[in-house]
């Protein structure tokens, strides 16, 4: 039985890509009358910044339900009514949220402030492999470069000043404070991952994690394309197969709110160990309830790197 068959038979029998929802309900909650400004952030990198910079002078309601997957959620009509509330909408961009769109044009709300977040970053082109055609096009996992995330925070700092003119300097200061936070957890990256004997990593899902790879250096195959909810042919899993003997890596990586599958099919081919690795898209319900924070899930990513990469620890 060749490679390409023996993966087709496992592969057919995993390849039921689960998505992990944990609330169905129509409506979004409104955001609470405190008088402080009203914002509504899509997904939750723009959510943690946004409450970062907002402070004790604004009420951040998270558009995207906790457990659900970012790129297959469908606005309910309990959000449009959020919005309509709301003073400010901060979003990642369109590439990201081409659901963002309805929303806007779905709502009237003159007084509404829109932030794309994405304004000045510099798009990165998913980079496609062997047998996987459909890594093409620009990867709207921005965040995931923490220089693209501190333009995003700028970019969501403005939105709050022209909003509210009195408070300005407070927003622009706490901009600048967690902008501070950021830098340290490059610098983090930077030397830790420098260190490592391994430069290339695997990850049994989609294309997300390209922009982190490029910054430091590392080599990145994902076995779908950009959109999870592309399934990666039986030539791609071989190659990846290939290249995890081949550089003798003993990890592949899986991601949050969805079910590893496909890395657990590449790891039982290769022996290799299953490491999660959060892109940050969104977070569980019990994440959210306990506060987890952007910054504290990219430094349990780095630990995890560190030992898949095999680093100085």
């Amino acid at each position: 039985m060749t490679d390409i068959t023996r993966l087709r038979i496992i592969l057919a029998s995993f390849l039921v890509v689960s998505i992990v929802s944990c609330r169905k309900t129509d409506d979004a909650p409104a955001p609470p009358k405190t008088g402080k400004l009203a914002v509504v952030a899509t997904l939750f990198p723009v959510y943690d910044f946004t409450r970062n910079i907002g402070g004790d002078k604004a009420d951040i309601l998270l558009l995207l339900p906790p457990g659900t997957e970012a790129h297959s959620f469908e606005p309910r009509p309990g959000d449009f009514a959020a919005v309509k509330r709301a003073s400010l909408f901060v979003y990642t961009g369109e590439l990201m949220e081409p659901w963002a769109a309805d929303i806007l044009k779905g709502v009237k709300n003159d007084s509404l402030g829109v932030v794309d977040a994405s304004k000045g970053v510099g798009m990165k082109q998913a980079e496609a492999h062997e047998g996987h055609d459909s890594h093409h096009g620009a990867d709207p996992h921005i965040w995931l470069d923490f220089a693209n995330a501190q333009i995003m925070v700028d970019n969501i700092a403005e939105g709050f000043a022209e909003k509210d003119m009195a408070n300005r300097d407070y927003y622009i200061k706490n901009a600048g404070d967690y902008k501070t936070k950021l830098a340290a957890l490059d610098a983090g990256y930077t030397a830790a991952l420098r260190s490592c004997k391994k430069k290339v990593f695997v990850h049994g899902g989609h294309y997300a994690f390209g922009y982190l790879a490029r910054r430091y250096g590392l080599q990145y195959l994902s076995a779908a394309g950009l959109s999870p909810d592309s399934e990666p042919s039986p030539a791609t899993m071989v190659e990846l197969v290939k290249l995890i003997r081949q550089n003798g890596l003993g990890a592949v990586f899986y991601e949050e709110l969805i079910r590893p599958n496909v890395a657990e099919t590449i790891a039982m081919e290769t022996g290799a160990k299953l490491l999660p690795l959060h892109g940050a898209h969104n977070v569980t319900k019990d994440e959210y309830d306990n506060g987890v924070t952007f910054i504290a899930l990219m430094g349990k990513n780095l630990e995890r790197l560190k030992e898949g990469l095999e680093c100085d620890r």
